[in-house]
């Protein structure tokens, strides 16, 4: 929990300097790649992670693996190195997208299907989000095949439940009172 609340105070603070200098959509593209190869590479993952390696070290690799960062990104490795809190990096990275998305008025929604979504179920979920919210959704897709058909849409607080599944369980409900 200590760590997350990290993140976020990090987080916000180089929102703020990449606000100031007009490049929060590049470190904002810094962020995801960052997220992303720490949680798909388990090597560096483990590297960041292990508290026996000198900070120093930790630092040079990662300026050497995210070289082409911008400078705002390169100073968080910096800062980091400074306080000696390179285990929270991917979760600094995770809470900037996060905050990235809501400056610019954009939300995610997490939609689950039995398959993966083809163009007619994709129209009919983006008709079902224009009635539910009126920002910028992005749509991320989960394969779940218990549902059986249909999808479940999540956005922030509010779900909507479309699925097969669903519907026989309220239907099981009925016929059982």
């Amino acid at each position: 929990m200590a760590g997350t609340r990290a993140a976020i105070r990090y987080s916000k603070a180089i929102l703020d300097i990449a606000n100031a200098k007009q490049v929060a959509e590049a470190v904002n593209n810094d962020m995801k790649l960052i997220g992303d190869t720490i949680a798909s590479n388990l090597e560096l993952s483990t590297f960041i992670q292990n508290p026996t390696l000198k900070v120093e070290v930790k630092e040079q690799a990662l300026l050497e693996v995210f070289g082409s960062a911008n400078g705002v990104t390169k100073s968080l490795f910096h800062l980091l190195f400074e306080n000696k809190r390179f285990e929270i990096l991917e979760g600094i990275a995770s809470e900037y997208t996060k905050l990235f998305d809501i400056m610019n008025g954009v939300e995610m929604a997490q939609v689950t299907t039995a398959i993966p979504m083809d163009a007619a179920l994709e129209a009919k979920v983006l008709a079902k989000i224009a009635t539910l919210s009126d920002k910028k959704i992005q749509i991320e897709n989960t394969i779940d095949p218990a549902i059986i058909g249909g999808f479940i849409l999540r956005i922030g607080d509010k779900q909507y439940n479309a699925s097969v599944a669903n519907k026989l369980q309220v239907l099981k409900r009925e016929l059982s009172n």
